[in-house]
């Protein structure tokens, strides 16, 4: 078998030095007498209690889904009504927040596989909160766009940051039912988050939705110290060198899994779009349903990703993502056959199951392809993810004007069609891969064990 994720950077669970996994470079600098370096230290799950690690994890994560969601829905409306901007600069304001954090997300997941730690989550949410602090004080599209592109992008960052570092701290099954639970925290934010944001725009403005969102953000920091620590450890002899594994690996599975992450999101997205208005036009439902239905599609997601708790360790990855396109297109199908809202609301079943799946096994997927590049796989899937939902609007629009609505959820899950060919497409071409990976990267005996 090959080497774990944590010895690959230099991690180690039941040391001498009671308990807490010490660098290669800090081990050296013990036997030569000099004191260590606290920042060379890392705090693995035998260093700190499980409990406590899985809490602040998910506890990091639910605080970042928090402050994006109840000031995502709402920016939009901020910079219409607040900064005057006219639709088209609205749409490029947005557009810009999105391109930002794919741009930083792929900066900091890179910076990540140099260098493990967990300042680079503590420079996403200081950098997120001094933009939100400032969006309300600006006035003029380009210092919003700069500040969107910047600061508001680093948001973005949080996330898919927050899962590298659970890749490389925790290990075995532990770690895959880490990002269960990192998925559920995410979800349950955005299931209060809107509602959070709507109480706070009616008593405070928006000056006071943003300084709110701020004061979460910095909040995160604080519950990101008792985050496992990650140590800051150069390559070195049997260690993973990610930029050689990343060259020495096929380009040929990676691109096509992500266009097949890049294609569900775009079906998923755009789908979120088009069930509005199919349930008050096509179905005749009073705008109330609509909330209700996405309510339903919520509380089954956190249900699915706790679930995935116990599934996890015990089913291959490749399986769970496949499932999970599986019932989407399931999803799609009887979204766009149903003539009551009862249907519609049997299809949130497969809606938000497919969501916990593909969000949990989806990641972590990327993250066993790419070792020992967790930071960069993180990112890459995130970015999949932000891919997604920029195409989707503009795709979403033209066919509902095009076609309508119910043929617009059929088009959505010919695009989950399209994924699932993607997907198996790339999972062939990883099976054909060569069995002698870079020195510290999977061995062949792990690849099998992942397919």
């Amino acid at each position: 078998m090959g080497e774990s994720p944590g010895a690959r950077f230099g991690l180690h669970a039941g040391t001498a030095e009671g308990d807490v996994g010490v660098s290669h470079l800090a081990r050296r600098e013990l036997s030569d007498g000099v004191p260590m370096l606290r920042w060379m230290t890392v705090e693995t799950a035998s260093a700190r209690p499980p409990v406590r690690s899985f809490a602040s994890m998910v506890a990091a994560v639910a605080l970042f889904g928090c402050a994006d969601s109840m000031t995502g829905s709402y920016l939009v409306l901020f910079a219409s009504e607040e900064a005057d901007l006219s639709p088209l600069r609205v749409g490029l304001f947005v557009s810009a927040v999105a391109l930002g954090g794919i741009l930083v997300s792929t900066v900091f997941g890179r910076r990540f596989d140099r260098s493990p730690t967990r300042g680079w989550v503590v420079v996403a949410a200081v950098a997120s909160a001094a933009g939100f602090a400032l969006v309300p004080w600006v006035d003029g599209f380009w210092p919003l766009m700069l500040i969107g592109v910047t600061l508001l992008g680093a948001a973005g960052a949080g996330y898919p940051q927050l899962f590298a570092l659970a890749d490389i701290a925790f290990e075995g099954a532990i770690k895959k039912r880490v990002a269960p639970l990192l998925r559920s925290g995410w979800s349950l934010a955005w299931a209060v988050g809107p509602l959070l944001g709507a109480w706070l725009l009616g008593v405070a403005g928006y000056s006071g939705l943003f300084r709110v969102a701020a004061v979460v953000l910095v909040l995160t920091m604080g519950v990101v110290a008792l985050v496992p620590r990650a140590a800051d450890v150069a390559s070195g002899p049997g260690l993973a060198n990610p930029s050689t594994s990343a060259r020495s690996r096929p380009r040929g599975p990676v691109v096509l899994l992500t266009a097949a992450m890049v294609l569900v999101h775009t079906a998923m997205f755009a789908g979120s779009v088009a069930l509005p208005l199919y349930v008050t036009a096509e179905l005749d439902r009073p705008s109330g349903d609509v909330g209700l239905i996405f309510s339903a599609c919520a509380v089954v997601e956190i249900a699915a990703a706790l679930l995935l708790v116990w599934v996890l360790p015990r089913v291959r990855l490749q399986q769970l993502v496949l499932a999970g396109l599986v019932l989407f297109i399931a999803y799609f199908v009887v979204a766009a056959l149903a003539e009551s809202l009862s249907a519609v609301l049997i299809a949130q079943l497969a809606r938000g199951a497919a969501i916990a799946v593909i969000g949990t096994a989806g990641m972590q997927l990327f993250q066993a392809v790419l070792a020992p590049a967790s930071g960069t796989a993180a990112a890459l899937f995130s970015n999949a993810a932000t891919a997604g939902s920029l195409v989707s609007g503009v795709l979403a629009g033209a066919l509902i004007q095009l076609l309508g609505t119910r043929a617009t959820l059929v088009s959505c899950g010919v695009l989950c069609v399209a994924a699932c060919g993607a997907f198996w497409a790339a999972n062939r071409l990883h099976r054909r891969a060569p069995d002698d990976p870079p020195s510290g990267g999977p061995s062949g005996d792990d690849r099998a064990s992942q397919r």
